[in-house]
């Protein structure tokens, strides 16, 4: 009796899995199969004829390699930076408490009310003087920039998840402030920066607008 749940579960499994992935199978599919059959062998689950000639089309014929990587210099270059920075202003959000404190965080809060449409243009006054625009350079700093707020909110929560008697008593053994964030909350931390890390990479390598 036990054996039909175990049964049903893995059909179930089974069958999402082939649901999720037939739009990727069906693209590599058209992308293996030769432009004279494209058209002419109607709608068929397996290739008609195999060939590896629009890979090679589009790598040396055109211009994606470069395309390709900008977006990795881009992508990375704002998930590190906005982790970076995310990090340092979530760890203050968690662990001090200082004069306009809510405000900030309302504020930060505040800039993520705004669609992206509505600021392109402001944006592009205080970039185009300062020769970004039509600049990696320039994605990377406005992608940090809209980025940093909600990674700060998810690096706090992750820092408000760790209790503070950890680091208190590694400052009790010895350790400076500085030395007890690397040593035990940096350590702690790994999967929250992770997280972060993808999501933001995610963001900016799906964002096309600016």
């Amino acid at each position: 009796m036990k054996l039909l749940p175990m049964i049903g579960h893995r059909l179930s499994v089974g069958v999402y899995l082939l649901f999720a992935l037939f739009p990727l199978y069906w693209i590599i599919k058209i992308s293996v199969t030769p432009d004279q059959l494209l058209f002419s062998q109607g709608v068929t689950l397996l290739p008609g004829g195999f060939t590896l000639g629009h890979f090679q089309k589009v790598l040396t014929d055109s211009d994606f390699p470069t395309f390709f990587s900008n977006s990795l210099i881009v992508s990375f270059s704002t998930a590190f930076l906005t982790t970076l920075i995310a990090a340092g202003a979530g760890y203050a959000f968690s662990r001090f408490h200082f004069r306009g404190k809510m405000v900030m965080a309302a504020l930060l809060l505040f800039t993520q009310m705004f669609p992206l449409v509505m600021i392109i243009a402001p944006i592009y006054r205080v970039m185009a003087p300062l020769g970004l625009t039509n600049s990696l350079l320039g994605l990377i700093l406005i992608y940090t920039a809209f980025n940093v707020p909600f990674a700060t909110f998810l690096m706090q929560s992750f820092f408000d998840a760790i209790p503070k008697d950890l680091e208190e008593s590694a400052m009790l053994e010895g350790c400076t402030r500085f030395q007890a964030l690397y040593r035990v909350l940096v350590p702690l931390t790994l999967p929250g920066m992770a997280a972060t890390l993808g999501f933001v990479f995610t963001a900016a390598w799906s964002e096309l607008l600016f």
